[in-house]
């Protein structure tokens, strides 16, 4: 019986993950500008002979063509049939380990709160580009860029944590405690047993990443910045009901 043809279709993703398939193959986890996170075997890319295995490495922006119903949500394999390296942001930081693992746990961070293969999410894609350009910049330390992208990236999943009111009441202002079951900052009055204490300016950091002021984050002190990390972390980690492997690794000295 004659094969019938897979339908093919064109996009730009990220590189999310690598899995070894078979002695040659691997599985290819990405997110896509227009589909969504999917998954897709990349034939032979495990030969030295492979035309395109090195553009399909972790943390690059590449153009694919893929073979596969692009409106099927089963959850079934693709196939790349042809692809393009738009950019391999990878090459600028795999030797540069505090860039490396923020990156890391970016792109896990990006495969859990895209949860559902092939539903589109333009604006995680574009937040998790972003990430992935200005850790290859290098402009910015690596995990003030990793929390920028925690925090905006629990924004769109709806998680973001308050800073500039209360969590339960909602009366305005900076408040002193911080209640990661709260959902954040929370008024003297909604303080539950067990809340944290962070000082005034890790909640102006934590602030200042949310909106992207890059002036005030870049100056923040060493202290402030690691209390950042540890409230996003936790807070993050809350909501996923799973720890993320990648975020112990990343290096915050």
């Amino acid at each position: 019986m004659a094969r019938i043809p897979r339908q093919l279709y064109r996009d730009d993703g990220l590189v999310l993950r690598v899995q070894k398939l078979g002695e040659s193959d691997r599985i290819i986890t990405l997110l896509t500008r227009h589909h969504g996170r999917l998954r897709a075997v990349a034939r032979g890319v495990r030969r030295t002979n492979s035309r395109f295995g090195a553009r399909l490495e972790p943390f690059g922006h590449v153009d694919l063509q893929l073979a596969g119903d692009p409106k099927d949500h089963g959850g079934g394999l693709h196939t790349v049939s042809q692809v393009e390296a738009v950019e391999l942001y990878g090459k600028r930081f795999l030797a540069d380990y505090p860039r490396y693992t923020a990156a890391s746990a970016v792109a896990e961070t990006a495969e859990r709160l895209t949860p559902v293969e092939r539903e589109p999410s333009l604006r995680m894609f574009q937040l998790t580009l972003g990430a992935l350009r200005a850790l290859a910049a290098g402009e910015h330390l690596a995990t003030l860029v990793l929390d920028a992208y925690l925090l905006r990236g629990m924004g769109l999943a709806g998680w973001a944590p308050a800073i500039t009111e209360c969590a339960v009441c909602g009366e305005p202002g900076t408040h002193r405690a911080f209640s990661v079951p709260a959902g954040g900052s929370v008024c003297p009055d909604c303080r539950p047993p067990g809340a944290a204490h962070p000082a005034p300016a890790t909640l102006e950091l934590m602030s200042a990443l949310t909106k992207g002021d890059w002036k005030t984050a870049d100056s923040a002190d060493p202290a402030h910045q690691r209390e950042c990390s540890g409230l996003t972390a936790a807070h993050l980690q809350w909501h996923l009901e799973r720890g993320l492997r990648s975020l112990p690794l990343v290096d915050r000295s």
